[in-house]
């Protein structure tokens, strides 16, 4: 088995030819693919099969915000060390990166996975479903750089299941909506574009919504442990606990994490109004170019929910949210202030290298 099965291609090939190191350095080195997140180790998948990794001494020093740290999906240059693990010694720039702020009152980034071509944004079609989550979903998804599908799960729980695609359908105009059914067998085959030969997907979604039931599907083995949901509320615990990358029988591999309670948002890239696209469409036919929605004369927003055109509850969601990230970039840059000038300097630099902001640590 090699690496080719876990997505290395020419694109990956060309930026391991492009890294800033000595010759001699580089021949030490090889490429691997983080399968599996377990907090300060690894599991990483190279030609030779599948170890143990840790960070290098001199990358963890060179790291500048949680953000930066290693995540299920990059892809990384490893030394080999006595005993058989492997020493990363550096992450390759990611095409795309899931994140969200983590748990707790402090501003920072957690990274969910990185290098994913499609996000999965699973719903279950019983009490779970919810509209103005999905919103939530959506917003992270199209920041991470990734692109979104939603998959409706439990179809087979659902006496109209169209109806819930079409009512998805309207929430997130232009993405890509399903309803399958692991228990029934039913809509794989519509998933199939997304998991092919060098593809990499990911899934998110709230606890029990079905998550590692959809990964053991799509896999045609028992990988992950399911458990059944509270029948009260459609609620169920976090099965999984972990971020982890299995491969597919289609050619692609598919990362399981863990499911969420909440989903709090970190930094807007932009998300925000792709989500809500709809609005911004209207806002464009306002009377005035800084229109906030609220009580401005000859805005198209409200008189669009006047007339029934648009749902009150998704303008009230997107105020919500709006206040939401304004927020947390004024509580983010007040946390910046305190930590002095060049910290500043150093996160807001790290932060515009999303995409390819990481250089190979010598060691």
């Amino acid at each position: 088995m090699t690496i080719r099965q876990y997505g290395w291609n020419e694109y990956w090939i060309n930026q391991w030819s492009g890294m800033t190191i000595h010759e001699t350095e580089r021949e030490t080195l090889i490429p691997g693919r983080i399968v599996g997140d377990f907090g300060s180790k690894y599991r990483i998948r190279t030609d030779d099969g599948e170890q143990w990794g840790e960070l290098s001494g001199r990358l963890r020093h060179t790291l500048e915000t949680f953000g930066e740290y290693p995540a299920v999906g990059d892809w990384t240059s490893v030394k080999k060390a006595d005993g058989g693990h492997l020493i990363i010694q550096g992450v390759l720039p990611r095409r795309s990166v899931i994140s969200r702020k983590a748990a707790g009152s402090q501003p920072r980034e957690q990274i969910v996975a990185a290098n994913i071509d499609t996000l999965f944004l699973v719903s279950a079609l019983n009490d779970d479903y919810n509209l103005r989550r999905m919103e939530r979903y959506l917003i992270m998804a199209w920041n991470s750089g990734a692109s979104p599908v939603i998959l409706l799960t439990k179809a087979d729980l659902c006496h109209d299941p169209e109806s819930k695609i079409a009512e998805m359908e309207m929430t997130a105009p232009g993405v890509p909506v399903h309803a399958v059914s692991a228990h029934l067998g039913s809509g794989r085959e519509s998933l199939l574009p997304y998991v092919g030969e060098g593809q990499t997907v990911a899934l998110t979604g709230s606890s029990g919504c079905g998550k590692s039931t959809l990964v053991n599907w799509l896999c045609g083995a028992d990988l992950q442990l399911t458990r059944e949901v509270r029948e009260d509320d459609s609620r169920g615990r976090h099965t999984t606990t972990r971020r982890e990358l299995f491969l597919l029988p289609d050619g692609g591999v598919i990362v399981d994490t863990p499911g969420m309670r909440e989903l709090q948002l970190w930094e807007d890239d932009g998300g925000l109004d792709l989500a809500f696209a709809d609005i911004g469409q209207l806002s464009e036919r306002c009377r005035y170019a800084d229109c906030r929605h609220e009580r401005e004369e000859g805005c198209a927003v409200l008189e669009a929910v006047s007339s029934g055109e648009l749902e009150e509850k998704r303008l009230q969601s997107y105020r919500k949210t709006q206040r939401e990230l304004q927020y947390q970039t004024a509580k983010e840059a007040k946390s910046k202030r305190k930590s002095g000038a060049g910290s500043v300097q150093k996160t807001a630099s790290s932060r515009s290298r999303k995409y390819g902001w990481r250089r190979e640590a010598e060691d």
